[in-house]
């Protein structure tokens, strides 16, 4: 999960001035203010406060301009990203969860291992040298 977080970062890095991203898009700097204006997208700023948009911003740019060129309005966009940031965010929970059941599972089998051995060999308060003399006379 620690190579995830680290491409997330990566793509989330701002690095592209508005000129630029227009490019790879193939959208016009005007339509990309606009987008941030609806909260489509929305760039880091420098500290001369230019807009820099990430990666992650050129591919979400990428995809509303698919979706506009399939027909849909703005709205419909912004509903489906919606939706696309909540798949997203319940995929990590259910990364988290399976964790929590692996680390369950181990508890579990370390319990029943436990149990297993106590059944063999209960302890009854003896030390260990009189336990495995009682095996050994047993």
């Amino acid at each position: 999960m620690a190579d995830r977080g680290q491409d997330q970062g990566r793509r989330n890095r701002p690095l592209y001035m508005i000129s630029v991203a227009a490019q790879l898009t193939g959208m016009h700097p005007q339509t990309l203010r606009v987008y941030e204006s609806k909260g489509l997208v929305r760039p880091g700023r420098s500290r001369g406060n230019t807009r820099l948009y990430s990666q992650a911003d050129i591919d979400r740019l990428n995809l509303i301009g698919e979706l506009t060129a399939e027909g849909i309005n703005l709205a419909g966009v912004v509903r489906i990203l919606d939706m696309e940031e909540q798949a997203e965010e319940l995929d990590d929970e259910i990364v988290g969860l399976r964790e929590q059941v692996r680390l369950l599972e181990r508890e579990v089998h370390e319990l029943r291992s436990r149990i297993r051995i106590n059944e063999l060999a209960p302890y009854e308060g003896k030390s260990p040298a009189e336990m495995l003399r009682g095996l050994l006379e047993g």
